[in-house]
């Protein structure tokens, strides 16, 4: 950081005598006393420029949810464990476009072995989240467009067992569209890693708010459970809890519904035929696809009358009066009774208590819906250099396993192929873990982990580096304060 003092300045310049400029990310703010920059994390306090939240350590010894605030005053009585600590890059800044060394070099003993952690914050116009929503509900279709705040900020992607998968951010909607766009892309990122709620709408399709670890409210309303299965699952599941109790069973899903006296499951058990008609794609015996559209109705397609997806009944191949029919959905929340009439017309009929029990049973077998959200972000271009003299180094320690890769001290899943993409659960990192910078662009803690000698051999900054009680003690460029957190209950 520098003051604007330079002689024969512009008016406007003068104006920006008094101020600091800021040089922990490209923006380059001119900071005044005792106000922050454009991104909030930085201040001007003192003519000094400082992270206005402390770094984080995280602390084995703390309980789950434990905090210790501040961590270097004087009710720390100074004993260190290095097997215990963590020093993560949250609150640890930054020093993109990183032409010197990390913010924090970290060396500590761990089992006899001397590691060293690179601890810094990256900036990322490349990075997005993919969202995991389970539910068996329309959310819309493949490819549409997602907004957030009106502004397109990614799409839908792919359905998957029991979930529907969103595909948000990236560097086209962060800075390739309209300014408007990269905003609300970058606050709608921003707030899902840090595990707020985001209503998101889906163009001809749903509204739904995603919270990470919560359940997804579709429409306005809250899912409770995300399917045991699909519908051929359910009948090779509980085909044999109803025999001898109904004469058919039909479960109905978007996807693939099942017809017990069909399907493989019934035939092995000796299902008799019932001259049932579905209408849809016969798949094999026993499943059908596209037995209606996609809906927030039975099963995720869009009926609120599961006999419509029935056609006549046919005698010739078992169909008779008196015939008995459960109709269920593949997470137990919808189910109805009929029994076929002298016309071979089904009538609703109270569900028998011997049913009953069945149907909790699909229920008890669905999981909670919840809402997943994994952030996602290349690790790339100049912040190598602030481990390494030849950035390429720290790559290929990366991708062949001799370094660790971490996000706020959880541990990330790295892509193969080239370069350093990474995916980590937000769940896993400590709470308020993420910024941004008016790029726009999101702020994530990273962290590389390695031996000392393994560190040295890809061109490291060894004069950066410091041992654990050092750094402790005496901070970094951006301040010395400290909280100590205990790890994310999942990590």
């Amino acid at each position: 950081m520098r003051a604007d003092t330079s002689e024969g300045a512009l008016p406007g310049d003068r104006m920006r005598a008094e101020k600091i400029r800021c040089d922990a990310c490209p923006v380059m703010c001119y900071v005044a006393e005792g106000r922050t920059g454009a991104c909030d994390r930085y201040a001007n306090h003192g003519g000094r420029i400082v992270r206005c939240d402390p770094a984080t350590v995280l602390d084995r010894r703390l309980e789950a949810g434990g905090e210790i605030r501040p961590f270097l005053r004087a009710d720390w009585d100074g004993t260190l464990s290095d097997a215990d600590l963590f020093v993560s890059a949250v609150g640890a800044g930054t020093t993109y476009p990183d032409y010197k060394p990390a913010p924090f070099i970290v060396s500590r003993e761990i089992e006899g072995v001397d590691v060293v952690t690179v601890v810094t914050e990256a900036i990322y116009s490349y990075c997005g989240v993919k969202v995991k929503i389970d539910t068996d509900r329309h959310l819309g279709d493949e490819g549409a467009v997602v907004r957030a705040g009106g502004e397109a900020v990614g799409l839908v992607v792919t359905s998957e067992y029991g979930s529907q998968m969103l595909s948000l951010g990236g560097v086209d909607h962060l800075t390739g569209g309209s300014k408007a766009e990269g905003r609300a892309t970058c606050d709608a990122l921003m707030a899902l890693c840090n595990r707020a709620a985001v209503e998101l709408t889906i163009d001809a399709g749903a509204r739904v708010v995603v919270q990470a670890g919560c359940a997804p409210i579709v429409d306005g309303v809250r899912e409770e459970r995300m399917r045991v299965g699909c519908g051929s699952a359910t009948i090779g599941m509980f085909a044999a809890q109803w025999q001898g109790l109904v004469d058919e069973v039909v479960v109905v899903d978007d996807h693939i519904t099942g017809v017990v006296s069909e399907h493989q499951a019934g035939k092995v058990l000796g299902w008799p035929d019932t001259g049932i008609r579905i209408k849809g794609r016969r798949s094999t015996p026993g499943r059908y696809f596209q037995v209606a559209a996609p809906g927030l109705g039975w099963g995720g397609t869009d009926i609120d009358d599961p006999l419509t997806i029935l056609g006549e009944w046919n005698a010739k191949k078992g169909a008779r009066p008196g015939l008995s029919l459960l109709m269920v959905s593949t997470t137990g929340e919808h189910a109805a009774y009929y029994v076929l009439d002298d016309a071979l017309v089904p009538t609703p009929q109270p569900m028998p208590s011997t049913l009953t029990p069945s149907v909790a049973l699909i229920a008890e077998n669905c999981e909670p819906a919840m809402c997943t959200v994994m952030f996602t972000g290349g690790a790339g271009g100049s912040l190598r250099s602030g481990a390494t003299r030849n950035p390429v180094r720290l790559t290929r320690a990366v991708q062949d396993g001799r370094a660790t890769v971490t996000c706020g001290g959880a541990p990330a899943w790295v892509w193969p192929g080239g370069g350093i993409t990474f995916l980590v659960d937000v769940l896993e990192t400590p709470g308020d873990a993420f910024g941004h910078v008016p790029t726009p662009a999101l702020v994530a803690p990273l962290e590389f982990t390695m031996s000392r000698a393994d560190y040295l051999a890809l061109g490291g900054h060894e004069g950066a580096i410091r041992p654990l009680r050092q750094v402790l003690e005496e901070g970094g460029e951006y301040g010395a304060d400290w909280r100590a957190v205990a790890p994310p209950a999942k990590g």
